[in-house]
């Protein structure tokens, strides 16, 4: 099987699939943090246990509906100004989190699988700060969605899906803190 060849079709699909769903946009969005998740999968297949590969595998629909969801929110016409505008700062904020994972993606879909690498080799070095990284970031921009304005905070269905970002976010970085802990 050809590692690099299927990962990129994956990813592509990811992204196709992605922009049709929630324009281009957030289609880049999911397609990055699809990307990282498909690639991850495919690179560590050996390291990883099946429960976490399932976690991996449930974090797509997790976030596809997420993104979908804050979307067609952000488009209602039944909503506050301010409410519309909270969700789309929460969208936005995603968008940043996946721009910055993007620079990860790379090293972390190196071509070797770590079945086939030592303990001491550089591959994994690489792909271990890749992970690392990518954590950071998501703690790093966790902390701007949950720091939502006064005015966002007191609207119940803003602070809803600030939650709902959260929780994706979160459910993300235990996958990546627990791929890590394998490295």
């Amino acid at each position: 099987m050809n590692v690099k060849a299927d990962r990129i079709t994956l990813v592509a699909t990811a992204r196709a699939s992605t922009a049709a769903l929630v324009g281009p946009c957030l289609g880049f969005l999911l397609g990055s943090l699809l990307g990282l998740l498909v690639a991850t999968n495919v690179c560590l297949a050996g390291v990883l246990s099946q429960t976490d590969l399932k976690k991996v595998e449930d974090l797509r629909p997790m976030f596809a509906t997420l993104m979908g969801d804050l979307v067609q929110t952000s488009k209602r016409t039944d909503i506050s100004a301010v409410d519309a505008d909270c969700v789309k700062s929460t969208i936005q904020n995603l968008v940043e989190i996946s721009q910055e994972l993007s620079s990860f993606e790379y090293l972390i879909t190196i071509e070797k699988e770590l079945t086939n690498v030592s303990e001491n080799d550089p591959t994994r070095d690489v792909v271990k700060f890749a992970v690392e990284q990518s954590t950071n970031i998501l703690t790093s921009q966790r902390k701007k969605i949950a720091q939502l304005p006064d005015q966002c905070m007191r609207l119940p269905l803003a602070l809803a899906k600030s939650q709902q970002a959260l929780q994706v976010v979160d459910a993300t970085t235990g996958i990546l803190s627990s791929i890590r802990s394998r490295l």
